[in-house]
């Protein structure tokens, strides 16, 4: 089984790193399931390469990493980033975890890393647990 992650160029954290280190942690990791990253330049064009890695690359599941940036226009083009990663789950039958972190989410540089970090982390461990793991969501509903 395969879970790609595809992050973007312009956020100012490794999001992929992060996401791909946590899914390596993962019991499994390399037998029971493989990891497959790919980079494109921003996070309006998150929903094609997650198609590309569900349709090409036969991925059961995406996580799909990026950064709006704090502006208006920023925060529209997220809204229509998100719109495509829909559309790309509903052609395909597949999740893709849309993982956004805004800029504005804090003013200080350290707190922002850590929401990188953490968020990251969270959605690609569960993307792990939606495949291998379902009972970990329904444990922490609510």
């Amino acid at each position: 089984m395969r879970i790609g992650v595809v992050d973007t160029m312009f956020a100012r954290y490794d999001m992929g790193a992060a996401a791909c280190d946590e899914l390596a942690q993962c019991p499994g990791y390399g037998e029971a399931f493989t990891v497959v990253a790919t980079t494109v330049p921003g996070f309006k064009d998150l929903a094609v390469a997650a198609k590309n890695l569900i349709e090409r690359d036969h991925c059961a599941i995406v996580v799909a990493l990026g950064m709006p940036g704090s502006a208006p226009i920023d925060k529209q083009c997220a809204h229509e980033a998100s719109q495509g990663i829909m559309m790309a789950q509903l052609l395909t039958s597949t999740p893709i975890l849309e993982v956004f972190v805004h800029e504005d989410e804090a003013d200080d540089p350290d707190i922002l890393a850590r929401v990188f970090e953490d968020r990251s982390r969270r959605h690609a461990r569960n993307a792990y647990w939606m495949l291998f793991e379902p009972e970990q969501l329904r444990a922490r509903a609510g």
